[in-house]
């Protein structure tokens, strides 16, 4: 996955001269979270954020910073996460996209690139984020699919009551029993703007979308989620557990390899639907019986 494509355009590096006009350049970024360390540039580990700004600095000859719509954790996909940074206005923002997916390796793809004002921000001029979450419930393991989902197959899954559990999370609440340990922020409180819960057998997706996400939210509550779809906790129960803060008793995470960050709203966007809206395919296998030609 860490191989390089043949490069497309000139690799001369761009000097920024100190008289330098620059420009704010927006990016949709594909990746498969599967050989990531997550997002956030860390030390001495793979990342996207150091790989793009690995690539932006061939280009630039200096290093530069990528601000992210949001920090996704390790093995976590995402099918269109923003960022931006600045650039000379020397190279036109539409043309950053072509450049950079000819030395960003095969697991990222930038789908667009475009000019911003100077003060939009990925992260903050946000208004929202949505999340899917990925559920294979047959029993026979499939590779295909493996990367993208959480193959539960355990016990059979009620929709409907996983559906009448996230219905209570919709508005704003304080979400402590769904934030893991190390988060740097000074409150829990999250508005959920909505929260669905769907089947296409054999799959099963769950969508949620608010304005931020606490440090492992999703993960966390689909850990539990589950429980509810098997009839092992109620619906009362999971709500109690919510509202009434009990994080001890939301033990496991569910695995990142089902988890994709699928869009994320701003009020001015640059980009058209096709680029950042609903890119990560649904899954779909046809009914053995009915697929046998005769």
């Amino acid at each position: 996955m860490s191989s390089k494509r043949p490069l497309l355009e000139t690799s001369a590096v761009v000097p920024a001269a100190q008289d330098t006009e620059y420009h704010r350049v927006a990016l949709v970024v594909q990746y498969v979270g599967t050989h990531f360390h997550g997002w956030q540039r860390q030390p001495r580990e793979r990342t996207v954020q150091g790989d793009i700004e690995a690539a932006i600095a061939t280009v630039l000859g200096t290093p530069v910073t990528l601000c992210g719509a949001g920090r996704t954790d390790t093995g976590v996909h995402a099918a269109a996460q923003v960022a931006h940074f600045s650039a000379p206005t020397l190279i036109p923002a539409h043309r950053w996209a072509s450049i950079l997916n000819s030395r960003l390796p095969e697991d990222i793809v930038i789908r667009g690139s475009a000019a911003v004002p100077g003060n939009w921000h990925a992260q903050f001029s946000a208004q929202w984020r949505r999340y899917r979450y990925t559920l294979y419930t047959q029993p026979i393991p499939n590779l295909f699919i493996r990367p993208f989902s959480w193959h539960y197959y355990y016990e059979s899954l009620s929709t409907s009551q996983m559906q009448a559990a996230l219905d209570p999370l919709v508005g704003y609440h304080d979400l402590t029993a769904f934030q893991r340990t190390g988060s740097k922020r000074s409150h829990a409180w999250v508005e959920l703007q909505s929260a669905k819960c769907r089947r296409r057998d054999p799959f099963i997706t769950v969508e949620l979308q608010a304005n931020g996400f606490l440090y492992g939210m999703v993960r966390l509550l689909m850990g539990i989620l589950v429980q509810v779809g098997r009839g092992l906790l109620s619906v009362e129960e999971f709500t109690q557990l919510w509202r009434c803060k009990q994080r001890e008793r939301v033990k496991y995470a569910a695995p990142a390899s089902g988890l994709c960050l699928l869009r994320v709203g701003y009020e001015h966007f640059p980009f058209a639907p096709d680029v950042w809206y609903d890119t990560q395919p649904h899954f779909a296998l046809p009914l053995v019986s009915n697929a046998i030609a005769v």
